[in-house]
């Protein structure tokens, strides 16, 4: 194929992102990569509709990105809002205000999410029995799948797949509700997250070989790991970070104060209310898998939705 400049947004609970890139026969070529934390969904589990704040706050980074793509020659854009605007009751209205800011996404099912996601993490490896998490504010994804890119042909087989209503921002709000948490939130908030997820492990004919985690909890975990700062996403895409390691985070985090988690080096200031409960989320997935550590990507939804051959 020729080589097609293609965009891809992403609206998340958490954050809303952008990504430009060059596609064609040899893969994906960044040009543009661009995050914002938006906090669509601050509030929204306990009054079930998105605030008008959060809405403010994705409809001008949307309306950012839509002149940036615009300026970029971008000639096919594909844009998505996944768990805090599928289970919000002012979804059409969220829509029709960022279709008014330049882009009108499409609300996308967990298993369309999770599919994306797969295709996306596992772009440019190969792997028999690989699980993918995918822990996002609302939602978290978990897919296990194989795939294979040779030079000229690529092939994805999702094996099992399935979205949970357990994301960071969800978490946060329903337990970890001290500054900073107390033991018993940590205790609660594991126990919940690790009952809502069994089903999907208790089904697996086998553990997974391996695991890719995707987003940014995987990656603010992997930053802080490495004690980056700057950030580094060359550093940050393929490390591996252990269980051990992780423990060891989570640990010091949820002992923090909000203030103090925003001055931790490696973790994204505005990522600091939501961190403990996506790092108690990786902990399970890990644990449940039966591995010793998980790959962080920086591949993620967003290579999945540049990938996407035209209908």
């Amino acid at each position: 194929m020729d080589t097609e400049r293609r965009a891809a947004i992403d609206i998340g609970t958490v954050t809303t992102r952008l990504l430009v890139a060059d596609v064609d026969d040899d893969g994906v070529r960044e040009v543009v990569r661009r995050s914002v934390i938006t906090h669509l969904g601050e509030g929204w589990t306990e009054t079930g509709v998105l605030s008008e704040d959060g809405i403010a706050r994705v409809e001008a980074a949307v309306a950012s990105f839509a002149q940036e793509i615009e300026a970029l020659g971008v000639t096919r854009v594909v844009a998505v809002a996944t768990s805090a605007a599928r289970d919000a009751a002012n979804g059409a209205e969220f829509l029709d205000r960022l279709e008014a800011a330049g882009i009108r996404p499409d609300i996308i099912s967990g298993e369309r999410e999770a599919y994306l996601t797969f295709a996306g993490a596992t772009h440019g490896g190969c792997g028999e029995n690989t699980l993918v998490v995918d822990i996002g504010g609302g939602s978290t994804e978990l897919i296990l799948g194989a795939e294979c890119e040779s030079a000229d042909s690529r092939a994805v087989e999702i094996r099992s797949a399935r979205s949970f209503d357990v994301g960071a921002r969800r978490v946060t709000e329903m337990f970890l509700l001290s500054d900073p948490p107390t033991a018993r939130e940590m205790d609660l908030a594991a126990g919940w997250v690790a009952e809502e997820l069994r089903p999907f492990f208790a089904g697996l004919k086998r553990r997974p070989d391996d695991m890719v985690a995707v987003a940014g909890t995987a990656t603010s975990l992997a930053a802080i790991d490495l004690a980056l700062d700057p950030y580094d996403p060359d550093r940050v895409h393929g490390y591996r970070i252990g269980g051990h390691a992780l423990l060891d985070v989570l640990e010091q985090l949820s002992e923090l104060t909000l203030e103090q988690r925003r001055h931790v080096t490696g973790l994204e200031p505005g990522r600091a209310t939501v961190i403990v409960g996506g790092a108690i989320i990786l902990q399970a997935v890990l644990a449940y898998a039966g591995l010793s550590s998980t790959l962080v990507s920086e591949h993620d939804i967003l290579y999945g939705m540049v990938l996407e051959p035209d209908e």
